[in-house]
């Protein structure tokens, strides 16, 4: 038997410590009006998204009767073939997004939970649910700019202008 469980019951492993620092700020990103205007129209494409991807498993002849034509962008869907063709689309780019953010935009504005409800299954405070679901709208209402999914306005600028 040897003496060393004797002498030595417990052995603890240690590491240089690494001094203790201010915490750093994270600096915060500032929200581009430009693209949070379109936060609603973002949600209004997610709910098309919902719909049509759930409607694309029924049969064509089913689908043209449960048709919702929307003005939300400028993709027009007329067969079924356009639905097939958008639903790619849009899982294409919310493939692009991380996956708290997939997480949020799914559970918010795809299941339709509260931003309360949300917080609550995170274990996080609202304000921070809050705004992150907002910095992912934002993150994805760029991607579907940039891919022309939706229609940026043109005079952004003279609203309420004639």
């Amino acid at each position: 038997m040897s003496a060393a469980p004797i002498i030595l019951p417990v052995l603890w492993a240690t590491a240089a410590r690494k001094p203790k620092t201010a915490k750093k700020k994270a600096k915060k990103k500032p929200v581009v009006p430009e693209i949070a205007f379109y936060r609603k129209y973002t949600e209004a494409l997610l709910r098309r998204y919902l719909r049509m991807s759930m409607e694309s498993g029924r049969a064509p002849s089913l689908l043209g009767r449960e048709m919702f034509r929307g003005n939300v962008t400028h993709y027009k869907v007329e067969g079924f073939d356009d639905v097939v063709i958008f639903v790619h689309d849009v899982s294409r780019c919310l493939e692009l997004l991380t996956h708290d953010e997939t997480f949020l935009i799914t559970r918010i504005a795809l299941q339709e939970y509260t931003q309360a409800e949300t917080s609550l299954m995170l274990d996080l405070p609202i304000r921070t649910v809050v705004r992150r679901y907002g910095e992912a709208l934002d993150i994805l209402t760029r991607i579907f700019l940039d891919r022309r999914l939706l229609q940026p306005l043109q005079n952004l600028s003279r609203c309420g202008k004639p």
